[in-house]
């Protein structure tokens, strides 16, 4: 049980001022029956604002990142948060991505205000699978499928080699990459390290999730985080 306003707030619907009007007006009921009482008590699912459900207490979300796109609350720019509806926003706490994308970088990227499954899909040892579409500048050379599966490809910088990864050549110039942990720009650094460089990058899967006919820019809600386990 929580207080009426408490929630309304938290969820977005408003600042705390803001919640109590609406409560006041008679837009918010529990259980069917209108509330006015900015401080009753009740639980999210008895609650309705405008005769509809209140958005899930947790909110996990799947979206295609279109390009020049930044993942990040702070930094100058188009920022992904900004392809929210306002009132997600304003949740408390707030809806961070699920690790990032580049700015250049398009495809499937999760946002949650769950900061522990948040925790959980980035941290190595669950080896989440990420699957990447990859256009490169110069023609492979076909020794990259071993180097990149051989668990032994170390990058500038890092004191750990990539773990065994999965290249698929689709034709000298396209590849598909599968990782299943996510070093700061790592498909392009492992591209760089044999020589070539990534033109285009595209993540088309993020565990069993993909983008399911979402056009760039949009997104959809998932219920459930069963998905991932």
């Amino acid at each position: 049980m929580e207080r009426i306003d408490r929630l309304l707030t938290k969820l977005g619907y408003g600042s705390r001022k803001e919640v109590q009007q609406i409560i006041k007006r008679g837009r918010v009921k529990v259980e069917g029956l209108c509330v006015r009482n900015p401080s009753q008590k009740a639980k999210h699912a008895t609650v309705t604002i405008d005769g509809e459900p209140l958005d899930p207490e947790k909110l996990i979300i799947v979206m295609h990142k279109p390009k020049n796109i930044i993942c990040s609350h702070n930094d100058a720019g188009l920022l992904i948060y900004s392809l929210l509806p306002e009132r997600y926003q304003r949740r408390n706490p707030k809806i961070s991505t699920v690790g990032r994308l580049d700015k250049d970088t398009t495809g499937i990227i999760l946002l949650t205000d769950d900061g522990s499954l948040n925790h959980t899909l980035t941290s190595p040892k669950k080896e989440i699978s990420k699957i990447y579409e990859v256009t490169l500048a110069s023609p492979l050379n076909g020794s990259e499928v071993a180097t990149f599966a051989s668990g032994e490809l170390m990058l500038n910088g890092e004191e750990k080699p990539c773990i065994s990864a999965k290249l698929t050549i689709i034709d000298p110039y396209h590849a598909q990459v599968e990782l299943k942990e996510g070093k700061y720009h790592q498909v392009k650094r492992m591209f760089a390290a044999t020589g070539n460089h990534v033109v285009e990058l595209h993540r088309s899967k993020f565990s069993n999730l993909t983008l399911d006919g979402l056009a760039e820019g949009e997104f959809k809600l998932i219920e459930n985080n069963s998905t991932f386990n």
